[in-house]
């Protein structure tokens, strides 16, 4: 069944869109030791889905899994990754900084200014299926910039 789905890239995507809407998936490698423990401790941190691309790519991939090995690895950003997955697009932020990863209470920092800072917008168009890819901030930049501006006052 899902052999046949992965020939169809709108129906990949509406599926995707229909369980993913309105959330947040976390696509990693991996994570460093203690920092999904502590990710769950962060208010809302157990409520991110998470995936891991070491097992991609499938090659009878979930709606989910295709999206993220078509569209988001493609993208080539540091991993892990924060997806903001909404009604019309999915903003893209990565969750590295130098070679390790963000703390886990950066995320709600990043959430709460992903609208103007993230890394990439995937849009989703017409014709159904179709994925605009459109550059955000450098890769370089990942710093949470309201939090520095809530330290600072």
């Amino acid at each position: 069944m899902f052999g046949f789905l992965a020939r169809r890239p709108a129906r990949q995507l509406e599926q995707f869109r229909a369980r993913f809407t309105g959330r947040s998936l976390i696509v990693h490698r991996g994570f460093p030791e203690e920092w999904l423990e502590e990710l769950l401790k962060q208010p809302g941190g157990g409520g991110h889905f998470r995936l891991d691309s070491r097992r991609l790519p499938a090659s009878r991939p979930t709606p989910v899994e295709w999206l993220v090995q078509t569209h988001v690895l493609p993208l080539d950003l540091p991993q892990p990754l924060l997806l903001c997955i909404r009604e019309h697009d999915m903003l893209v932020r990565h969750l590295q900084r130098g070679r390790s990863a963000v703390h886990p209470s950066e995320i709600a920092w990043f959430l709460e200014e992903l609208e103007d800072r993230h890394h990439a917008r995937l849009r989703f168009g017409n014709p159904a299926g179709r994925i605009e890819v459109l550059r955000g901030i450098s890769t370089n930049d990942n710093e949470a910039l309201s939090m520095l501006e809530h330290i600072a006052g």
